[in-house]
């Protein structure tokens, strides 16, 4: 019996030795492995997972209390077509068109009109601020710190509101605040592009204009220089300009490019070196090209693009909560209001 249970022993402590108690996981080879860099399996965690509602993603978040109505008013054709509309989806009382020279644009007065009353930009972030969740409001913050007026976008002559559309969406995602349509085509018809630009048209400030001279005498007067984009011998590479410097980028027509009108008003023409067999981009890809070197370039010498002052970007925040739906207008009616019914503190 004693010898049986010696052959025992021996042969569990071999097994055991062999059982790996810390196996390693199993790897795929090389050839074997898939392309994308997410793994096939997870470890899984004995420790309780914690999660979010979406709620909390403002990242994706839609934009609260937009009607049907309000997004069909939204349209990047319908906004190009109507000079009122444009106008009203400012809010903040926004200066004279024309600009000085010796000081940097900005477009807007610390005021915003509530009938015969008056509310600054601390008035309107303390109406409606308490209204958005905290996660909406830090959202708008980090895009007013991003945000310039330094450089500006100038669409002239484009027929196709989807082009349109994509360079706005563009010019937001890159923090350009400004951006001009010179004689845009509405003579056609075209569908709804608001799936192009994303609702980018809301949060810029669009200005219409009907010829070049017309935009670029008030752009000069606000001290831009005029920088138009085309193919030619004098043209200067847009990797060799200097971006810190207040501009105005021009992109024209999809077929004919920038009108000759444009080009002898222009500062200077630049051009995006080509590489391939065929010599030009299409229009909003170029635009977004132009505009992606203009950020680089500002932020590698100015250390970043967002260059408004601490005043400049509460006036900013307070425009963007006005714009945010047309309940914010309500709430600042209704602050206002209040306001107008106290009374005024009398000093003995």
């Amino acid at each position: 019996m004693s010898a049986c249970n010696s052959v025992i022993r021996t042969y569990l402590s071999n097994l055991h030795c062999k059982i790996d108690l810390n196996p390693k996981p199993f790897v795929l080879p090389p050839s074997l492995r898939p392309l994308t860099s997410v793994p096939l399996c997870s470890p899984i965690s004995s420790r309780r997972t914690h999660t979010r509602s979406f709620s909390a993603i403002q990242e994706v978040a839609p934009l609260e209390d937009e009607s049907p109505e309000e997004l069909a008013k939204d349209t990047v054709e319908h906004l190009l077509t109507r000079q009122d509309d444009v106008a009203r989806l400012m809010k903040m009382e926004r200066k004279s068109g024309m600009g000085t020279h010796n000081k940097r644009w900005f477009p807007y007065f610390d005021r915003f009109r509530c009938g015969s009353e008056f509310l600054s930009s601390r008035e309107v972030i303390e109406a409606i601020g308490p209204a958005l969740m905290k996660e909406r409001i830090e959202r708008l913050k980090r895009v007013v710190r991003n945000r310039s007026y330094s450089v500006c976008l100038v669409v002239e002559g484009l027929s196709d509101f989807g082009n349109v559309s994509a360079t706005f969406r563009s010019a937001d995602a890159l923090g350009l605040q400004s951006v001009h349509v010179v004689a845009c085509d509405s003579s056609k018809r075209y569908r709804e592009n608001r799936h192009v630009s994303m609702g980018a048209e809301k949060w810029l400030d669009i200005e219409l204009w009907n010829s070049p001279k017309e935009c670029f005498e008030v752009l000069k007067s606000r001290g831009y220089r005029i920088a138009t984009t085309h193919l030619g011998m004098d043209a200067v590479s847009i990797y060799d300009m200097d971006w810190s410097s207040p501009t105005a980028i021009v992109v024209g027509n999809e077929n004919r490019g920038i009108s000759d009108e444009a080009l002898e008003l222009s500062d200077l023409h630049c051009s995006i070196p080509m590489k391939g067999m065929v010599d030009s981009f299409n229009v909003s890809v170029a635009a977004g090209i132009v505009m992606h070197q203009a950020v680089c370039d500002r932020t590698m010498r100015l250390g970043c693009h967002g260059d408004l002052s601490e005043d400049e970007s509460q006036i900013l925040l307070a425009e963007f909560l006005l714009r945010h739906n047309n309940s914010s207008i309500s709430i600042a009616h209704e602050y206002a209001k209040r306001k107008a019914s106290i009374p005024p503190i009398t000093t003995l």
